[in-house]
């Protein structure tokens, strides 16, 4: 019986978040209110306190569900073709191309993922843990790829987040900023290779 009252808890709050991400979706994400999201959900606002104590903790349950969704995205198997140490400009651009991808599928995410947008919030330690593990994930990947130490590791993360909010900030949906993807990884492992060279 306790099993299935959790279960059924649980379903509620996934249908609580999935809501909170249609809400941003129209009216963004500073745009999000307590009686629009229990309306969405079929609820009075003061019941959805029995499933977060408040709406930062609705924002930290969006934003570790992005990342475990950007990871299933990223490190899907079938997403790749090449190994980072076979080819590791195939791999950087493949995977940067499918980061910038997951980026402009939904604008809301990527503001809540990487930036500031939500005046007054910050993750909290156990939702900002989500994000942590997935950067871990992406470094040990990036080794392999050639790209080890912080500075080109900080390097990186810079020129594809830029990438991402230029597009998102001037064309969202086009490709102008996605299009410089392949020069991008070529400026970026040119400038360590001849760096590291003997």
């Amino acid at each position: 019986m306790e099993q299935r009252v959790e279960a059924r808890r649980s379903r509620t709050r996934d249908d609580i978040i999935a809501a909170a991400w249609r809400l941003a979706e129209r009216e963004g994400l500073v745009g999000l209110t307590l009686r629009d999201l229990a309306a969405e959900v079929g609820m009075r606002a003061p019941s959805l306190y029995g499933y977060f104590d408040s709406k930062a903790a609705i924002y930290d349950a969006m934003f570790a569900a992005a990342y475990r969704d950007l990871d299933a995205a990223i490190w899907a198997p079938e997403a790749w073709a090449t190994d980072p140490g076979e080819d590791p400009h195939a791999w950087l651009v493949a995977g940067a191309e499918q980061w910038l991808a997951f980026c402009q599928a939904s604008v809301p995410r990527y503001q809540l993922m990487f930036t500031r947008a939500v005046p007054g919030w910050e993750p909290s330690p156990e939702a900002y843990a989500a994000s942590t593990d997935s950067f871990t994930r992406m470094r040990e990947a990036l080794a392999r790829a050639g790209i080890r130490e912080d500075r080109d590791v900080d390097l990186w993360t810079a020129l594809v987040a830029g990438l991402a909010a230029q597009q998102i900030a001037n064309e969202p949906g086009g490709q102008r900023w996605v299009a410089l993807t392949d020069r991008a990884v070529r400026m970026v492992l040119h400038e360590i290779n001849e760096r590291t060279a003997p």
